[in-house]
């Protein structure tokens, strides 16, 4: 049996998990939990990198002994580094107001159609590229030599060596889904120099050992590779999903939740791009076939709106509300930024001529029927797009702790939901160590693994799937 690391990134806290794996052995453990806060500067939105890092050295110290490390977390936004390899400015968070109307000026240049079609990725207004775009006149980025994704960066400061891993490139809108390689077409019609990102790694590349600074800090004793996991939480937790056969969807939840299926190629089409579906490279060659809804945001922003109640408590009540009473479109960009969450919620409901919550258990219903509708809307236009037809939807991360969301999206998607595991992304993290070690075998092995050491909790559809698609088509967003 061996002892991984697991340090997963998440946009609320970041933990560094300890999985222990052998014959029949999948073990994962918290050592150490820290927060993820962001920091409003006059300039804008940051992430506070530099505490993030301090609490992966508290985590790998109270983790103890350990046979590797592998990094996760969340995808497009990245540290500059200046000639030297120091960092300029802390980076700047995706939910920053600074690529406002970035995108139409791209599009000016290079049509959304065309940059479809050269990278499958998804519009999001915080896509890395029009990070870039948005940068690209300040002196920071003038002086920067070096881009690197957040995980490689703390990767970086672990070990001292340069990469960026595939899965979490991709999100960057400048990775060719095909060719798995930079899209010098994309790079060159925007002026944009590759030269910045260090070269490309794949989830199980050995990414260097613990510098000997960090092993001083943590106590612990060397030699200690860092491997190279699928960087990308995302993509980690699609790994972890415990699937025993082809036909499934998968929703990946939390913050955000990413509903999709799991492909051998991508697809490019015009409708896809229509529909913004994204194509995110994932473990083996597969593809990531989804779509990004707001996710459990919606409810976290109300709760510390509403004080931080007892959620448990909320859920409860939340249950006897009568269902699909008022909807939201949970992936609309009005969401995306904090603050006044229950109010745009009720200003909503009332653009649209629905009765407008008036408690937080109606509001708390509203969210949770509004996600679920989104899952379904996700997963059947996945199939339609993909061409393939699934029996079972796996629920995996944060999600899987919220009972009445997990029934919801059965009884919309009229479809089981099999729950679990919930730190999907730390058992994702840790198999690809496994598998680079040689105690796993390939990613369906990985997934035996999970359902035989796991505990499921499967939820059956029930209800009225007319009242589902009547919900939709209030909002516009059938089927």
């Amino acid at each position: 049996m061996r002892t991984y690391a697991a340090v997963d990134l998440g946009a609320s806290s970041g933990r560094v998990m300890v999985g222990r794996v052998g014959p029949d052995i999948l073990e994962l453990t918290e050592a150490h939990r820290f927060p993820n806060r962001p920091v409003r500067l006059p300039e804008g939105l940051h992430w506070d990198v530099l505490g993030l890092y301090a609490g992966v050295l508290d985590g790998l110290r109270a983790a103890g002994a350990v046979d590797s490390v592998g990094i996760d977390g969340w995808a497009v936004d990245h540290g500059l580094l200046d000639a030297e390899g120091a960092l300029l400015a802390n980076p700047v968070h995706y939910r920053d107001a600074r690529t406002e109307g970035v995108a139409e000026k791209v599009w000016a240049t290079l049509p959304a159609a065309e940059l479809y079609a050269a990278t499958g990725i998804q519009y999001a207004p915080f896509n890395t590229l029009y990070q870039l775009m948005a940068a690209r006149s300040t002196a920071r980025f003038a002086a920067a030599r070096r881009l690197l994704l957040v995980p490689d960066l703390l990767t970086y400061w672990l070990t001292g060596e340069e990469g960026t891993e595939l899965t979490n490139a991709s999100t960057t809108q400048l990775v060719d889904p095909r060719t798995r390689r930079w899209s010098r077409e994309v790079a060159d019609r925007l002026g944009i120099d590759l030269g910045l990102f260090a070269p490309l790694r794949r989830p199980g590349d050995p990414a260097g050992l613990l510098r000997p600074a960090v092993l001083e800090e943590t106590g612990l004793t060397g030699p200690v590779p860092v491997t190279t996991v699928a960087s990308h939480d995302t993509a980690s937790a699609v790994a972890a999903v415990p699937a025993t056969g082809e036909r499934f969807a998968y929703i990946c939840t939390g913050t955000w939740s990413l509903a999709g299926l799991e492909l051998d190629a991508p697809v490019l089409t015009e409708e896809s791009r229509a529909a913004n579906f994204t194509n995110e490279l994932g473990l083996d060659g597969t593809v990531r076939y989804l779509r990004n809804i707001m996710g459990l945001w919606l409810l976290q922003e109300c709760l510390r709106a509403w004080g931080e109640p007892d959620l448990g408590g909320l859920l409860r009540q939340a249950a006897a509300v009568p269902g699909l009473r008022s909807v939201v479109d949970a992936g609309d960009a009005a969401f995306l930024a904090p603050g006044r969450m229950p109010e745009r919620i009720a200003e909503a409901c009332r653009a649209s001529g629905q009765p407008v919550p008036g408690t937080p258990a109606e509001t708390t219903r509203c969210i949770l029927d509004s996600l679920a509708l989104a899952h379904r809307r996700a997963i059947g236009q996945a199939q339609h797009l993909a061409g393939r037809s699934v029996d079972v939807v796996h629920v995996v991360g944060g999600g899987t702790r919220n009972a009445l969301l997990c029934q919801l999206t059965a009884d919309a998607c009229g479809l089981p939901v099999v729950a679990g595991p919930t730190e999907a992304a730390a058992f994702g993290n840790v198999l690809v160590q496994a598998r680079a070690h040689g105690l796993v075998g390939d990613r369906a092995g990985m997934r035996r693994l999970l359902a035989r050491t796991r505990s499921l909790t499967r939820y059956e559809p029930r209800g009225d799937a007319a009242a589902w698609r009547a919900a939709g088509a209030r909002l516009g967003t059938a089927p």
